[in-house]
């Protein structure tokens, strides 16, 4: 029913078509800034897939935007980007808003792109036999996007749970596509921590033998316990403050993405992204994209539930989050994808 209510909403805003950013100019004023740069780190995941598709789609350009993507090594290298002020928005894993609360910067989503982390922890295929869950994880090399990125909070976690501390193996950045397939095959880490499509060819190449599975329901509440909101759109309070029309056609251009992937076929959605993407083998980036699918908002609304699981994730790593006074309801403004 949720879904079925979702994809009815979406219709009727896709009904509006080009005329939207008119309407909404008319009721609310024009768009403040119609130029933006946004940050990401490792586009060609499906993890960011959403973004790919408003891109891709037109939909940016459908809201009156032209939107200049710049692609870093990994989240936490976009989101440096935007307190720096060198991009304007970014789409990243929602618990950057909450670490950058604890330190006292109001950064802020506006609307959630993935409701399940669909991250993959996986081991070497020749270290199965002796690594059979994160409890084996002390000194191996773990491959994640990047070193503060949700791919490294993630394997830090499982490690946690497994009475291991955060700090047993280190975390090697192996970036987003080729170089993390790479990294596998020659050896150069031995678990990885990463996403659809680079897992799924490693699957299918007989390389790595899965052990958290975080792109189903199941496999998200195993580890974390709940649901576990994964990408977001975010951006520092005062541009949505200062820019509220402007984002406002952000949040609806990601909202027509969320509808059109839903409704979509695999074959659509591979015939929409850059060839370059599906890493010379489109029967597998078929499959990694029916994994991937249950993993994007059916809303882009995060729950509070959501929002505390993430928040519960950060004080079992780091002991400042267990005593940090944090306002869960200030990390999300629901103002553009409920008005």
């Amino acid at each position: 029913m949720e879904r079925r209510q979702f994809l009815v909403g979406a219709a009727a805003l896709s009904l509006i078509g080009t005329s939207n950013v008119k309407a909404f100019a008319q009721t609310a004023g024009a768009l403040e800034k119609t130029s933006l740069t946004l940050g990401v780190g490792g586009k060609p995941l499906l993890y960011y897939l959403p973004l790919t598709i408003a891109e891709r789609k037109g939909f940016f350009k459908e809201e009156g935007l032209d939107v200049t993507v710049n692609d870093f090594g990994g989240g936490a290298k976009s989101l440096q980007a935007l307190v720096g002020g060198s991009v304007d928005v970014v789409t990243g894993a929602y618990e950057h808003t909450i670490r950058m609360q604890a330190k006292g910067q109001d950064i802020r989503a506006l609307c959630e792109l993935g409701r399940f982390p669909a991250i993959v922890i996986a081991v070497r295929k020749e270290l199965a036999e002796k690594v059979k869950s994160p409890a084996d994880f002390t000194g191996l090399k773990i491959g994640v996007t990047a070193p503060g990125s949700s791919t490294a909070l993630t394997a830090q976690y499982a490690m946690v749970k497994a009475g291991l501390k955060a700090n047993a193996a280190p975390l090697i950045g192996i970036g987003g596509g080729a170089s993390a397939v790479a990294a596998i095959k020659q050896g150069q880490v031995d678990v990885i921590s990463h996403l659809d499509p680079v897992i799924a060819k490693l699957e299918s190449d007989g390389d790595i033998t899965v052990i958290i599975d975080t792109r189903t329901e199941e496999g998200t509440r195993a580890l974390f316990g709940g649901s576990n909101p994964a990408a977001v759109l975010y951006v520092k309070k005062e541009f949505a403050d200062a820019n509220p029309n402007t984002s406002k056609a952000l949040v609806n251009a990601f909202v027509k993405s969320l509808k059109w992937l839903h409704s979509a076929s695999a074959e659509e959605i591979a015939d929409a992204v850059p060839a370059e993407y599906q890493l010379g083998d489109k029967p597998l980036y078929l499959k990694a994209i029916a994994n991937s699918l249950p993993t994007y908002s059916l809303n882009g609304v995060l729950t509070m539930e959501g929002m505390q699981s993430v928040l519960n994730t950060l004080k079992v790593l780091d002991p400042e989050f267990a005593k940090a006074d944090i306002d869960l309801a200030a990390t999300f403004d629901d103002r553009f994808i409920k008005g």
